[in-house]
Formats: structure tokens, sequence, C-alpha cells
């Protein structure tokens, strides 16, 4: 791919759960590779592994690059959502890019939804549904959504009672009686539960 022809993909996961981080990806297209996905969030959790591992392969041809960023459940309850996002967008973008002084000028960032890169970026478009739409947005959210699941087994284990691995703090019934028979912990977004 031509170098002044880069193009990011940005999305964003766990905007929804009553715990654990938001979580932004950034994907990057160095080489010309099959981007045969259309939207991410049918996949299942196996498909999305499978994906994982085939990106990661990728990357060490080095035919792409991406990164993902989380900002934990503290911070979204201290700056709020939206800020929490643009946070973690803004440091995967910067993370993800070639390091030279020209990179914002030289790259084209797709993103999906509502979501904004910083003003330096004057080639930016925001896709409503961007990962049924566009690839390389249904590759960002891939990386972001199977390193934010993982993280959320692996803190599983640190609270048992709250059953992390299965849902993955969004708010399924098992999670509710789960808040109701312990409580809050450190992992849940307050400024999500302040009814319970």
């Amino acid at each position: 791919m031509d170098k002044k022809r880069l193009v990011v993909g940005i999305d964003e996961v766990g905007r929804g759960p009553l715990a654990g981080p938001v979580a932004v990806g950034a994907f990057i297209v160095h080489k010309k590779i099959q981007l045969p996905i259309k939207d991410s969030k049918k996949l299942t959790e196996k498909q999305r592994e499978i994906w994982y591992e085939k990106i990661c392969e990728w990357r060490k041809e080095w035919k792409c690059d991406f990164c993902v960023t989380m900002v934990s459940a503290k911070i979204v309850d201290k700056i709020g959502l939206s800020k929490a996002i643009q946070k973690a967008l803004n440091k995967s973008l910067n993370l993800v890019l070639p390091k030279s002084h020209d990179s914002a000028k030289r790259v084209k960032v797709l993103l999906d939804g509502g979501l904004r890169a910083p003003a330096e970026f004057k080639n930016q478009k925001t896709i409503i549904k961007g990962d049924e739409k566009e690839p390389v947005i249904a590759l960002a959210s891939i990386v972001a959504k199977v390193m934010r699941d993982r993280y959320m087994k692996k803190i599983a284990k640190k609270y048992p009672q709250y059953y992390f691995e299965i849902h993955k703090g969004y708010g399924t019934k098992k999670h509710y009686i789960a808040l109701k028979k312990y409580g809050i912990s450190p992992l849940h977004r307050k400024s999500f539960l302040k009814n319970l």
C-alpha cells in the first residue's frame, strides 16, 4: 500500500457494561491484505479468536499493526464515558501510527459510530455502523473485543463470584443477582449502578 494512503480503522467496545474497562482498537493496514469481514458483531467468540490469531500472523509479516487501549472503570467514573473513550482513542491512534512528524497528514482514519479522531487528522470519516461497512473498522473491533474479553476472563479469577468470564461485565440476570448478593467490586462502574 502506498505510504500516502495508510488507512486506520477505529472502533470501541465495552461502552455498555456495568463492570470492566472501555477499550478502543486502532487497526492500520501496511500491505494489501484480504479483508473479507463485514460485521464483526455477528461473529461468535470462537470466530473472533480465530480472526485474532490470523491478525497476529499478519502483524508478524508486517502487513498490519494494531493497538488496543483500555480505560478502567475508575477512570470512566471519574471523567465520564465519552471522555474515557476519547482518551483511549487518542492513545491507540498515536501508538499505531508510524513515528513521523507528518503521519497525521498521510493517514486516512475511518471511525465507527459517533467516534472522532483529533482535529489534526484532516482526512477522517465517521461511519454509522462502520464495523458492518468497512473491514478495517471490523478488524479494529475484533482486536478490541478479544483483548477486552481476555482481560475480563483473567480478572474473573480475582472476583469469581461475579462470573465476569461469562458475561464480560454486561448487565445479565446472573450479574445483577451477584451484585445484589456481594455488592459493588472495584471493577464496577459506580456511575452505571446508581440505582442499585
